[in-house]
């Protein structure tokens, strides 16, 4: 669980940003949406596949500039 105190004089925007930022960092949202839905391995391994070769195809195009 994610925990933020506000300061005194802090302005409610400021502590809002922090919490962003630590909820962020944490990763729950990436987490929720992994969890939202059953993948099925065959699936996931095709999915890891084609964005290897996506960075692979970027980083090709990077090099030949």
């Amino acid at each position: 669980m994610i925990k933020v105190s506000v300061l005194e004089g802090e302005s409610i925007d400021k502590a809002l940003k922090r919490f962003k930022k630590k909820y962020e960092k944490a990763g729950i949202l990436k987490e929720v949406r992994k969890r939202g839905a059953f993948i099925k391995p065959s699936v996931k391994k095709r999915m890891k596949m084609a964005k290897a070769i996506r960075r692979n195809k970027r980083n090709m195009a990077e090099e030949s500039i």
